[in-house]
């Protein structure tokens, strides 16, 4: 299975597909002449072009014209704008993967009038080709569609097939929006560190490779994270008294539930709902 004849359109060329186009090339899975994207602003198209080599439009409907996969990566509160520009306008036989959070198949299904849709959940750490992306199709995507969503998804990082849309809300929440739960902890830790005595700088490279060791030490070592934890506090030490207190704080609460809350963020998103908080500028 290759990619090399496909044409690939991103309607949406902001950070996550410039680093989906940009990983495809890298790796050597599509070429930049091959690979198409559409949106509103000329600036950033242009700096597109000069930085990847691809082809750019203002027009989502020329963009999808003559397309084998259309990757739909927009935000979800302009997905009704977009689909109905685009409604029927998707190539026969053409593939659609969508990493909008929350939209689910039916109605992507319904808003192209266009059978054969991927519905996928990427996060951030894809620009760096170490992403998890969850995915799974409509009943219309073929064997070979299937293929070229894995070849598209692998390109930056891991995939994960799911037989139903609803785990698509689950890792949304989990791993989606995971990334900025770690950056949320590795800042505190660094603030923390600070507050010790330490510079900024040092602070900041004291917590970056605590982290980076720590994951590493997992997949060489693969156990049960409750065993890895105990491995590394011993009775009485500093690590026992602190995991105390994290315990008594209730932040493996609050971490739940804040998981559930982006959970039921995201099925909000999922049936059009809009967030009662104002939007920043």
């Amino acid at each position: 299975m290759t990619l090399k004849d496909q044409l690939i359109t991103f309607i949406g060329p902001g950070a996550m597909a410039s680093a989906m186009a940009s990983r495809l090339i890298k790796g050597g899975i599509q070429s930049p002449e091959n690979i198409r994207m559409s949106g509103p602003l000329v600036e950033e198209l242009e700096e597109l072009e000069k930085r990847l080599g691809v082809s750019t439009t203002s027009d989502n409907l020329k963009a999808v014209k003559n397309a084998d996969v259309v990757v739909l990566s927009i935000k979800p509160q302009i997905i009704k704008e977009v689909m109905d520009e685009l409604n029927g306008a998707i190539p026969e036989g053409a593939l659609v993967l969508s990493i909008v959070a929350g939209a689910r198949l039916d109605s992507i299904v319904q808003g192209l009038d266009h059978a054969a849709i991927v519905r996928s959940m990427p996060n951030t750490p894809a620009q760096v080709g170490e992403g998890i992306t969850v995915w799974t199709a409509t009943d219309d995507v073929t064997e070979q569609q299937r293929e070229r969503a894995r070849l598209i998804l692998n390109s930056f990082g891991k995939e994960v097939y799911v037989d139903h849309e609803d785990y698509l809300d689950m890792a949304t929440a989990l791993s989606g929006t995971g990334p900025a739960y770690v950056f949320l902890m590795m800042e505190a830790m660094v603030d923390a560190g600070v507050h010790l005595g330490f510079s900024r700088r040092i602070s900041e490279e004291l917590v970056i490779q605590t982290f980076k060791g720590s994951v590493a030490y997992y997949e060489n070592s693969p156990r049960h994270l409750a065993r890895l934890r105990n491995q590394v506090t011993s009775p009485g030490g500093t690590s026992a008294a602190a995991l105390y207190y994290l315990e008594k704080a209730g932040v493996r609460t609050a971490l739940s539930r804040a998981i559930w809350a982006a959970y039921e963020r995201s099925v909000e998103l999922g049936k059009g709902k809009k967030s009662d908080k104002p939007e920043r500028e």
